[in-house]
């Protein structure tokens, strides 16, 4: 197996502190992103090593093993690369000295992050949380058969659990887990449990995986992380300007409407939709549209006016 120097990916030393790496991961991605590169598999590629290289750096817990390892391995390679090799098992989490308690993974498993980790960052961090990965690049027969089958479960949280993170409690062969489920998940999001699930013949305990299914919220329609919701405005307040009270997963804002405003124009308040998996100082945008509320009926008075403005119109 490959090793993989993150700090190279990402261009930084590895004393770099963390607003430097998040720096040099921004610009990468930026630059690298698919939307800016459509067709180009070699900048998706590229998006994908940083991604991973940024899931690893970015997070202390991660960041420290990895220093452990590249420590060892350096002192490994120092001594002339033995004819026993490097004994990367030594590093394999979910190995017998791995910490013990439970952990939660998650992640989205069809997306581009979530589809591209290496075998190296799947069998070194496969289990210390972050993107889920299913351990599908392992070649080892020994590592596929010392797995169980991984037991699912379906769980429904509503929109606003999605927006804020939630907990569920999960009863397992007489234990009660209480699970924390992540702010910006999304249906499909697994959840996964190490270790507490029916173990194989060998003893080796299963997985357990929380599969996500956010149920629709009337207010809000989601895309991504962005939401789009229509707010009621009066004919009065389209032509003349105004505001509007607009209401989020968080709190009401208030939301001033220019006179002019069209019937299904749309306003985007930035950084009030979802919060981004795994990221979530990150957020989608709410898409505002206005929805027009045309009087059924009018008084004497608001129909003269209306057919003074009309016979304005026309001149």
């Amino acid at each position: 197996m490959e090793y993989k120097d993150y700090y190279k990916t990402l261009g930084v030393p590895r004393g770099a502190d963390e607003a430097d790496i998040k720096k040099a991961y921004r610009q990468l991605a930026v630059k690298y992103h698919p939307d800016k590169n459509p067709g180009d598999a070699g900048a998706e590629e590229k998006f994908k090593e940083i991604n991973e290289a940024y899931q690893v750096l970015g997070d202390p817990e991660k960041r420290a093993r990895y220093d452990q390892l590249g420590s060892a391995y350096s002192n490994w390679e120092r001594t002339g690369r033995s004819a026993g090799g490097f004994n990367w098992e030594d590093w394999y989490t979910g190995s017998a000295g791995a910490p013990g308690g439970v952990k939660v993974e998650y992640g989205d498993l069809g997306d581009i992050l979530g589809g591209g980790f290496s075998e190296f960052f799947s069998r070194i961090f496969g289990g210390m949380g972050g993107y889920q990965t299913e351990f599908s690049g392992f070649n080892d027969p020994r590592m596929r058969q010392a797995r169980p089958a991984a037991h699912q479960q379906q769980v429904s949280i509503s929109l606003q659990e999605a927006f804020t993170g939630t907990a569920r409690r999960l009863g397992i062969d007489g234990r009660q887990l209480e699970v924390k489920i992540p702010a910006g998940a999304k249906t499909g999001t697994k959840v996964r449990v190490p270790g507490v699930g029916p173990a194989a013949p060998n003893g080796v305990p299963g997985d357990v995986y929380l599969v996500l299914q956010v149920a629709d919220d009337p207010r809000f329609t989601r895309k991504g992380n962005n939401l789009i919701t229509e707010v009621d405005v009066d004919l009065y307040t389209v032509l003349l300007g105004g505001e509007v009270t607009v209401p989020t997963l968080s709190k009401n804002v208030v939301l001033t409407i220019p006179a002019g405003t069209q019937p299904g124009q749309t306003f985007r308040l930035k950084g009030r939709g979802m919060p981004k998996l795994n990221q979530q100082a990150e957020r989608g945008d709410l898409l505002v549209r206005v929805k027009v509320n045309i009087p059924r009926s009018l008084t004497d008075e608001q129909r003269a006016l209306v057919e003074e403005l009309a016979r304005s119109a026309e001149k």
